[in-house]
């Protein structure tokens, strides 16, 4: 049985990796201490290395130099993401691997869907941005995804993407629904690693706001009729009580997205000795959990294994 502190354990944590072209690449986030960008070969050394400390599931980004207005890049067998699934699928078939299916990283403008480009505003073309989300979920599935994790808040997102998984034989490939993901000022330092950040407006168009409670259900409450075999609060630290709300409707399988800003929080905050680091991701992670989450995706992760690990962890 893994180990686990406060009710925190390494079976329910998922670990964020970034994926780019290269070979022997590590490149380290100024923003975000201890987290890299990484090359398809040096990812598979880190996955090695993840998978000794009990780290088994890993949620997979892609990183590209080659944007367009329609994303392209984000899809086919030979995206950055699909090639590195069917490495690390080959090299490790025990590894559970999650996919983010959106746009934001391949556009050119940063928007998370292909944009009706007659007007200065942000309007998503819905059919065009789910044939797209669709497209990108299938190469994942067919490169050996376990779940794909549609983000972009496109509506009917879940179910196109489990109608296109059926059609085409991958009918055991799981979704996992950013359902509730909110416009939080938090992803800053995501944007900075994935350099996703939006080119012009922002997303409060089809991400939630930030005072949003009875739409965050709705919007839960539809991925589960569409299919989605998790559901998903994001962020995590300023929406507890939307986890634990969410807990107590709806009798699914919960994740929380412990994002880059409230990491690079912790980490900066115990870098200037206002805390101790290990003590206070417990603290973070004991309230995520006890808000009802029943999988933490945090950055945190490799940390909080080999604190788990040490052994004879203080209380």
């Amino acid at each position: 049985m893994a180990k686990s502190r406060y009710g925190v354990d390494i079976d329910s944590l998922v670990y964020p990796v970034f994926v780019r072209q290269g070979i022997d690449l590590q490149q380290p986030i100024p923003s975000m201490p201890g987290v890299y960008r990484f090359s398809p070969d040096s990812l598979a050394k880190e996955v090695d290395r993840l998978l000794k400390i009990g780290i088994k599931k890993i949620l997979l980004f892609g990183i590209t130099e080659e944007k367009d207005e329609c994303g392209t890049a984000a899809y086919g067998d030979k995206s950055i993401v699909s090639t590195t699934i069917g490495l690390l699928k080959h090299l490790f078939p025990e590894l559970i691997i999650m996919t983010d299916v959106c746009l934001c990283a391949y556009t050119s403008h940063g928007h998370c869907g292909i944009l009706n480009r007659s007007s200065d505003d942000v309007l998503i073309n819905k059919d065009k941005t789910l044939h797209a989300l669709s497209e990108m979920a299938l190469s994942h599935a067919a490169a050996g995804a376990d779940y794909v994790a549609p983000s972009a808040m496109a509506e009917g997102q879940v179910s196109s993407i489990r109608k296109a998984l059926d059609g085409n034989g991958f009918k055991e490939t799981r979704i996992m629904g950013y359902s509730a993901k909110y416009a939080s000022q938090f992803y800053g330092p995501f944007r900075d690693i994935a350099d996703s950040a939006p080119r012009f407006g922002d997303r409060c168009q089809y991400q939630l706001g930030w005072t949003e409670r009875e739409r965050a259900f709705s919007k839960i409450e539809d991925d589960i009729r569409e299919g989605a075999d998790i559901v998903m609060v994001k962020p995590a630290l300023a929406y507890l009580d939307i986890i634990r709300e969410a807990r107590d409707k709806f009798r699914h399988r919960l994740a929380a997205y412990n994002v880059s800003g409230e990491y690079a929080m912790i980490k900066a905050g115990a870098q200037s000795g206002y805390w101790d680091e290990e003590e206070a991701v417990f603290e973070v992670m004991t309230a995520i959990k006890r808000a009802g989450a029943d999988i933490v995706i945090t950055y945190h992760a490799p940390d909080i294994a080999r604190w788990l690990n040490r052994g004879g962890v203080p209380q």
